[in-house]
């Protein structure tokens, strides 16, 4: 049934040595876990130092100066109410609460300079100062800002303030959300692991080619053919 043995084993012996390879992968050789990891992991260190837009969201706060605003937002329970009241407070905004519905008044510039040095600390892995300031965790903090936030620019949207409503959606984007999702990773430039950087590129295109000239041996073996 095979019409040319030769290539179909020359086929068979490089997917076998595909598969043996990828279950390499898998194995935890690394601090990080399994190459996977560690490759996930570097290349999260390289990307941010690229996604750090706190300082321009800080400076660009001062557009916002002396507007106010005044918003009601539903959470998901009393729980949340609570913890995400105090954040605003610490903002100087006056918070009214009435089980999981809270009512928020003050500043715009003020409660965003507060939420974007919150991201900041996280962004720079000092979260335990996150802790220490409201009195539960840091992760939880954020996912508070980034839920109130969302709410608020609705909620604006509504009340036809749309420049206020977009500058928000940009800080939960590119601040809120940049800070959670790299929050303990260490940033490092890839200057620095550049080696590894070409090495796991250009296994990534080799390996991809290996697995189709694989296939491609073995099929022809088979004495299979593309015909006009």
């Amino acid at each position: 049934m095979i019409a040319r043995k030769s290539e179909f084993f020359r086929g068979l012996g490089l997917l076998i040595a595909f598969f043996v390879v990828l279950f390499a992968m898998f194995i935890p050789m690394f601090k990080e876990g399994t190459a996977l990891n560690y490759m996930d992991n570097l290349y999260n260190s390289i990307s941010k130092g690229s996604a750090y837009y706190i300082p321009g969201l800080q400076k660009d706060t001062g557009t916002l100066a002396g507007k106010t605003i005044e918003v009601t937002i539903d959470l998901a329970n009393a729980r949340q109410a609570e913890e995400t009241s105090l954040l605003f407070e610490k903002a100087g905004a006056m918070v009214t609460r009435n089980d999981a519905r809270i009512t928020v008044a003050g500043d715009l510039a003020a409660i965003l300079d507060n939420v974007l040095a919150d991201a900041d600390l996280m962004f720079h892995n000092k979260g335990e100062e996150v802790r220490t300031k409201y009195g539960y965790g840091e992760r939880q903090v954020l996912f508070n800002w980034w839920t109130a936030l969302g709410k608020m620019d609705f909620e604006l949207k509504q009340q036809e303030k749309y420049d206020e409503a977009k500058f928000i959606g940009n800080v939960n984007q590119r601040a809120i959300e940049c800070a959670y999702n790299y929050y303990e990773i260490v940033p490092e430039k890839i200057g620095n692991k550049a080696g590894i950087v070409i090495f796991s590129l250009v296994f990534y295109v080799i390996y991809t080619l290996w697995f189709g000239f694989a296939i491609m041996f073995m099929f022809e073996g088979w004495g299979l053919r593309l015909e006009h």
